[in-house]
């Protein structure tokens, strides 16, 4: 396997005024053969707050695992909730769609099987390109000419309406606490699915008490009602979160964490710099070593995850009649 790290924007196309030196990256994991294989482009949740680890590295070894050359993004996040992060996410996940594309040869992959796959806030940064890749337009002329369409999604527990099942977390990252509604409306997923949306795979668990299990369904009638391929999937039990849920995951063992990267650019910077508003120990939490988990609570987990641990070979069985693999 060879594993490298990507800059998906050359050096004065990106600016949000809180990166703190963070540009967005992908890190790749790509099979030695020449042979063509399908893309995987990952974006991990976090509530447009964080990018979380738990499902960044580990997603895209398991898809690696089955014949995917994988992806994953680490894109803009807001954890200071200071300035609305509006369009730059999905400007990320368009120009990494785009870099994949335009260097299809070098990653062996083929351009026209090409899904990403997206966590709660990061299954609505890949919902939101699935809507609107038409309005995305990339200012770089490297770029003309290269469609930003995903040819599928996996969307994981996404976080998907900003109405009465929101999660206002991540909508208070992405678009501020006084958001513009038109904006607000625009982000609202479920209001902007058309037939030209790619073939779209939820799934969630029926008491994700984090993002509430009406977001996925919403999607999913919206797909429907514009005749998108699309399959959904609601298991009965399980916390947000649970990404693979397997032994690794309830280690807290989550890999190369390299997509903490924006976290430790914007932590340095409160340490070395004061921002308004702002202490300096505001992100530790980030990087505090996980508690000693209670033993009852690691026996519902592990009694909870079983069922969720299938999505993998669903959305892969699901994967390879969409984009016949």
């Amino acid at each position: 396997m060879q594993k490298r790290t990507h800059k998906i924007y050359a050096p004065g196309e990106y600016n949000y005024s809180l990166s703190a030196g963070f540009t967005p990256f992908l890190v790749s994991y790509i099979h030695t053969d020449p042979a063509p294989h399908p893309a995987l482009l990952v974006t991990p949740g976090g509530g447009y707050c964080f990018v979380a680890p738990s499902e960044a590295e580990p997603v895209a070894l398991e898809f690696y695992n089955s014949g995917y050359n994988a992806f994953v993004l680490t894109y803009t996040v807001n954890p200071l909730c200071l300035e609305p992060l509006l369009l730059q996410p999905l400007n990320d996940l368009s120009r990494a769609v785009r870099y994949i594309r335009k260097n299809a040869a070098e990653f062996h992959i083929d351009p026209e099987k090409l899904a990403v796959c997206g966590f709660s806030a990061g299954g609505h940064l890949s919902a939101s390109l699935c809507v609107h890749w038409q309005d995305v337009e990339d200012p770089s002329p490297k770029y003309a000419g290269i469609s930003n369409r995903p040819n599928a999604a996996l969307l994981s527990y996404p976080v998907i309406t900003s109405g009465e099942h929101a999660h206002r977390g991540s909508f208070d990252a992405l678009l501020g606490r006084e958001p513009d509604p038109g904006m607000l409306h625009y982000m609202s997923l479920e209001t902007q699915v058309t037939d030209k949306a790619p073939p779209c795979f939820l799934w969630q668990t029926a008491e994700d008490d984090a993002v509430p299990v009406e977001n996925s369904y919403l999607f999913a009638g919206a797909c429907k009602a514009a005749r998108v391929p699309f399959a959904h999937h609601v298991f009965t039990s399980g916390q947000h979160g649970l990404a693979l849920a397997n032994d690794a995951w309830l280690r807290n063992d989550h890999g190369d964490t390299y997509t903490l990267a924006p976290i430790t650019a914007l932590r340095d910077k409160l340490k070395a710099d004061s921002i308004e508003a702002a202490p300096a120990d505001a992100l530790d939490g980030f990087f505090a070593p996980p508690g000693e988990p209670d033993p009852e609570y690691q026996k519902k987990l592990r009694r909870d995850c079983e069922i969720a641990r299938v999505w993998p070979e669903l959305a892969k069985a699901w994967l390879s009649a969409q984009m016949d693999i």
